[in-house]
């Protein structure tokens, strides 16, 4: 039906739209705080970006992006992640020449066509930093710390910092063909996506959300064994630098990420709140994607983190947010001439910062009093003729029905008094 949203999306209504602007602007502040700017780039891009981007042997270029010909018969792809099109954004304007390190934040829709379920939906929104232009460690440790930051701001409760090195081109190439000859006698038994992934990329095989590919996969070589020297150092700094900053870890190597992009760092923060374990942001380095996009080799890290899935653990969490402020002032208003004085004396107010509203359905006085008690106005001023021959105003609390008379000239100090 038209008066139905499609499957996998959601309405934002304005008794939950508070709680999503409290978590975005804690999140741009907290990016402020770390020295972050804000970048936006476009709901759609071409469809190639992604598939250079994120990989081919992922799901979601395999499975679930909304793709489709253009006007022009070219292959657009609505977003599924945000850091592509950062990179493009800033391949295209050539920001690689400015002072380096670049350091963007975003706030942003993305669209995957997977099974909806709780926290997950088919269009959905995701906060998410990049820094380009650095390979030092401390870089990885900064993007680390602001999420763990941030978390922690939204008093997200049994939250674990997982992290891993899924090494470079140099040390993969030994991992891989020991990954390879340790699954050739468990082929058969491997999932149809896995069995791609044999050949394309083995080692997003321990990251197989199968049972059986997981049971598959007990005891194979883990790429912490395999870290070339340039590797193993890399992964040894990140955890001095994450000591240094009082961030507790666990070192798990079986995370991978679910994106071919990834090199060295990779890490997850994990939750247990809602009775299992769940990711709740995850990134990583990334240090040859901007060249395979089509830039210069210029190294890059950064996490994704979905605001949905945020909100809903923030729930289970019983995280306060504060509600929006009420209506401070609602004014009454008795017959035509007072309904005039009564739109001057409302736009004098709400030009002074006092929430203030009035009846626009023509209710009777009686219908006044009881809308305003109905969308919690914390004060009702009533304007009739006497109100305006004399220029005093009877203003009645809400809460108490206890009435005060006022001069005109003295409404706004009267609210500024009680903020």
């Amino acid at each position: 039906m038209l008066t139905n949203a499609p499957r996998g999306t959601k309405d934002v209504l304005p008794e939950e739209s508070y709680k999503w602007q409290y978590v975005e602007n804690e999140f741009a502040k907290m990016c402020n705080l770390y020295g972050f700017e804000e970048i936006r780039t476009p709901v759609f891009e071409h469809t190639d970006l992604f598939v250079r981007g994120v990989g081919d042997t992922t799901d979601i270029v395999n499975k679930e992006m909304y793709t489709f010909k253009d006007m022009g018969n070219r292959s657009i792809t609505l977003k599924p992640e945000g850091t592509s099109p950062t990179v493009r954004a800033f391949i295209e304007h050539k920001q690689y020449a400015e002072i380096q390190p670049t350091k963007y934040y975003y706030n942003t829709p993305c669209f995957r066509y997977e099974n909806p379920q709780s926290g997950r939906l088919r269009a959905f929104h995701q906060f998410g930093i990049e820094v380009f232009g650095t390979d030092d460690m401390m870089a990885d440790a900064e993007v680390i710390s602001l999420a763990h930051d941030f978390l922690k701001k939204m008093d997200i409760k049994d939250v674990e910092l997982r992290i891993n090195s899924v090494g470079c081109p140099v040390c993969r190439k030994a991992h891989r063909e020991a990954l390879k000859k340790f699954l050739t006698s468990k082929y058969d038994r491997l999932c149809e996506t896995c069995k791609v992934r044999y050949e394309k990329n083995p080692m997003r095989i321990l990251d197989c959300k199968s049972p059986v590919c997981q049971e598959l996969v007990a005891g194979a070589p883990m790429m912490l064994d395999y870290l070339c020297d340039d590797c193993k150092e890399a992964f040894d700094q990140l955890q001095e630098n994450l000591k240094a900053m009082d961030i507790e870890f666990t070192i798990d190597p079986k995370i991978v990420r679910g994106l071919d992009y990834y090199t060295k760092t990779a890490f997850e923060f994990v939750t247990t709140s809602l009775g299992a374990q769940g990711t709740i942001c995850g990134g990583g380095r990334y240090d040859h994607l901007i060249e395979e996009i089509g830039g210069p080799p210029i190294p890059g890290v950064g996490f994704g983190l979905g605001i949905e899935r945020l909100l809903m653990l923030m729930e289970y969490c019983n995280t306060e947010i504060k509600k929006p402020d009420p209506i401070e002032a609602f004014i009454v208003y008795i017959g035509d001439k007072a309904k005039k004085y009564s739109l001057g004396l409302l736009t004098y107010l709400r030009s002074q910062g006092i929430k203030a509203e009035m009846d626009t359905l023509a209710r009777n006085v009686k219908g006044q009093f009881k809308y305003a008690g109905r969308i919690g106005a914390l004060y009702t001023i009533v304007i009739g003729e006497d109100e305006m021959d004399t220029g005093e105003l009877s203003i009645k609390e809400m809460a108490t029905s206890e009435q005060t008379k006022i001069k005109a000239e003295e409404l706004v100090d009267f609210f500024i008094g009680r903020e």
